[in-house]
């Protein structure tokens, strides 16, 4: 996997002092798409929250999201990640070729900072800000994925 990053493109849709609204041509990846926007076409600054969310756990993970739910051969990265979450079995979601260079505990910092980003619920999401915060500092409390 050669991960890209660039930018999502949900912010060219605001107006200057905008922070949400509504379209009814829906552009993008689905597996990338906050549901919110998939599935009404309403977007947010936490839009963009969610895509850099799936892209943190595709990187930690190794493995590429399908999208939003469970398919007949395979759940989606999003639904691996939080059934793994919840059994308290983060660590499995490890990429193999990062267990020689990354503590566990960094590992479920950035893996509870994924989540803290996928949540269903865009208000539960924190801002793009709020999560640079989190990943540069290891004494921010972070508060429980939903």
């Amino acid at each position: 996997m050669n991960p890209k990053i660039s930018d999502f493109g949900m912010a060219r849709m605001f107006g200057i002092d905008q922070t949400e609204g509504n379209t009814k041509r829906i552009v993008g990846t689905y597996g990338y798409m906050a549901p919110e926007y998939a599935m009404e076409g309403l977007y947010s600054i936490k839009s963009d929250v969610f895509s850099f969310g799936v892209l943190l756990l595709e990187i930690l993970s190794g493995r590429k999201n399908s999208g939003f739910h469970l398919t007949k051969f395979a759940p989606s990265l999003l639904a691996y990640a939080w059934s793994l979450w919840n059994e308290g079995k983060g660590l499995e979601l490890m990429d193999p070729s990062l267990k020689d260079s990354c503590a566990a505990n960094e590992f479920m910092r950035y893996v509870h900072i994924g989540l803290l980003c996928v949540q269903e619920d865009a208000y539960n999401r924190p801002t793009m800000s709020s999560v640079v915060h989190m990943l540069k500092s290891e004494t921010i409390s972070l508060s429980q994925p939903e």
